[in-house]
């Protein structure tokens, strides 16, 4: 190399030597020292919660004369099938493997929180309330000074995934570090012991951990809550805006609206809304990948699937496996025997009872308002294409029937409320 050139490759490596340390200085700690990817393959030994088979490494499932043959094609590195109700476990691989979780541990955040705050509280954001979020956090829009009610955080929580909405509410329930270790607590009343939570919203962080099998447990606590039930069915809110000066000077507040991102409620240019499906909660980041947890309900059947990290990158590759499993399991249902179950709260397992047939947040029982979308969460349409009975849990404008007072025996039982279906005659 002639002595121009090399001064001229000496001065652009000075360069870049420079430009990468201003960038280590200035980059966020979440984006300069991201979490350490998790293992490609599960650990030889896991959890035995549920069963010693879901303990055990691969796909577990009993095939028999009669049941149907799983998806093949099904990349996840963890999923789980389970009936709601009975909390058998109908098939799952690696169940019970410790991954990021992502947003899909908003689940056990609102599981924690729900009870604590009436939804027609309001509360004036301060700069303190939004400290904290990791970098690229996925947000619904809160405005600092702008004051919001709690059933506006809560949808925002559960349709955009807002980390804004989390922190919010945590700083609300006397901050993150309180929050965290609620939930942490929570987790383990919920027999969840591959959980560690380090953020209430999901987003990366090292340690934060969870499993296809503590996803689903929070799922099933969360639906015992009404309220919990209509925010996570919600297709499409209203959510407040900023409050402006409209061209004559007058002060303004114009909501705008939010939709929800769970693909299989909202549907997508790749992806039909799923017949029956009634919630629950997505996640996606850097390390966890793609995470969702779903509930179904065909023909009085409840079903619960948690899909964690597509190893497949297509578009809705989550959601689309999600639908296989649902698919193989409402076809299984009946026919194949569990490899395992979903354990009980530790209360509900110690007292031999579960009180929370039908509890909401804050004892308000409310409906979902006037923002939350009247549209249907599910109507059904039957195989030969005829109109069937509609299948979505009965969530919002009345048609939630709760079976008040009710005390149900918990051994390897733990019912949900009652389902109410609406009903639309042949053509």
């Amino acid at each position: 190399m002639s002595a121009p050139l090399k001064k001229t490759a000496g001065r652009s490596l000075l360069v870049t030597s420079a430009a990468l340390s201003s960038l280590a200085l200035t980059t966020p700690l979440a984006l300069a020292a991201p979490s350490p990817s998790p293992s490609a393959t599960p650990p030889a030994k896991m959890s035995t919660v549920g069963g010693s088979r879901l303990g055990q490494t691969g796909t577990q499932v009993n095939l028999a004369s009669g049941v149907p043959v799983l998806p093949k094609d099904i990349t996840a590195r963890s999923w789980i099938v389970t009936d709601a109700e009975s909390g058998a476990v109908l098939a799952a691989h690696n169940a019970h493997w410790r991954l990021p979780p992502a947003s899909t541990m908003k689940m056990l955040f609102a599981d924690t929180l729900l009870p604590k705050f009436a939804k027609a509280e309001q509360h004036k954001v301060v700069p303190s309330d939004l400290a904290g979020m990791g970098a690229g956090s996925s947000l619904v829009g809160i405005k600092e000074g702008e004051t919001y009610t709690v059933h506006d955080l809560w949808l925002g929580v559960f349709l955009r995934s807002g980390n804004d909405a989390v922190h919010v509410l945590s700083a609300m329930n006397k901050g993150v570090a309180k929050t965290v270790t609620e939930m942490n607590e929570h987790a383990e009343e919920l027999q969840a012991l591959d959980t560690h939570v380090v953020s209430p919203d999901g987003y990366d962080a090292p340690g934060q951990v969870s499993s296809a099998y503590d996803l689903t447990l929070f799922a099933r606590s969360g639906l015992q809550k009404k309220d919990f039930r209509e925010y996570c069915s919600t297709v499409t809110a209203k959510f407040p805006g900023e409050t402006k000066k409209d061209k004559k000077g007058k002060t303004v507040r114009e909501p705008f609206e939010i939709r929800n991102t769970n693909r299989l409620l909202s549907g997508d240019y790749d992806i039909s809304q799923y017949q029956g499906i009634a919630g629950v909660k997505n996640g996606n980041t850097t390390n966890a990948g793609a995470t969702f947890t779903g509930v179904a309900e065909r023909n009085g059947r409840v079903l619960l699937v948690t899909v964690m990290n597509p190893s497949k990158e297509e578009h809705n590759e989550v959601y689309k496996e999600t639908a296989k499993l649902f698919d193989w399991g409402f076809k299984a249902a009946g026919k194949v025997q569990p490899v395992g179950e979903l354990v009980p709260p530790k209360g509900a397992a110690q007292s031999g009872t579960s009180g929370q047939a039908g509890g909401g947040s804050g004892g308000s029982g409310q409906s979902a308002g006037p923002g939350a979308s009247a549209k249907p969460v599910a109507s059904a349409t039957a195989d030969g294409g005829s109109r069937g009975m509609g299948t979505a849990f009965a969530i919002a404008g009345g048609l939630l029937v709760l079976l008040a007072g009710a005390v149900f025996l918990v051994n390897r039982r733990w019912p949900l409320p009652d389902l109410v279906r609406r009903r639309s005659s042949r053509p």
